[in-house]
């Protein structure tokens, strides 16, 4: 198991994107690497493999927040034999699946009073919010990879979401 520190400064002081936290996962998922810790502006970013998901952290001198000490890495316990029959039926279907790219929690709508971003048999673009991922209180959008209908929506609002959990199910056309 290799491990690579990974530090760089931002020069215009701005945190981290989405865009950015997905590139770092991919890095780790393509590569031998198992631990990566970066630093932009105020904003650090740990991903370590092996059940611990990548999760944007204000760096130790922030000083309005402190995170509580991270323990050593879990094991991920197996999936629910609900959710693995969820993943592999959803895999049987035409269609392309959108996953969550971190462990938080899913909501449908940008707040509890307005409209839910998309339903089920909305037309949707490339680059359209479909929902959020909130993950250590920052909130993610999660945007449609291509254009599409919605064919499905996996979790229920407000509830807990996995790495790699199927989010949505987009028909192409």
């Amino acid at each position: 198991m290799a491990t690579r520190p990974l530090k760089q400064e931002a020069q215009s002081g701005e945190g981290f994107s989405m865009e950015d936290v997905k590139k770092l996962v991919q890095l780790v998922e393509r590569s031998d690497v198992t631990h990566i810790e970066w630093e932009k502006g105020p904003e650090k970013v740990v991903i370590k493999r092996g059940g611990v998901a990548a999760l944007p952290a204000p760096a130790p001198a922030a000083a309005a927040f402190h995170p509580a000490p991270v323990a050593a890495p879990v094991p991920a316990p197996a999936p629910a034999p609900a959710a693995a029959k969820a993943e592999v039926k959803a895999a049987d279907k035409p269609g392309v699946l959108v996953n969550s790219p971190f462990v938080g929690t899913f909501y449908r709508a940008p707040s509890p009073d307005s409209p839910p971003f998309v339903e089920v048999g909305a037309k949707v673009k490339k680059g359209q919010a479909l929902c959020i991922v909130e993950a250590m209180k920052l909130m993610n959008e999660i945007e449609a990879e291509s254009d599409g209908t919605v064919a499905e929506i996996f979790p229920q609002n407000a509830t807990p979401v996995e790495f790699g959990e199927p989010l949505f199910r987009i028909v192409p056309g």
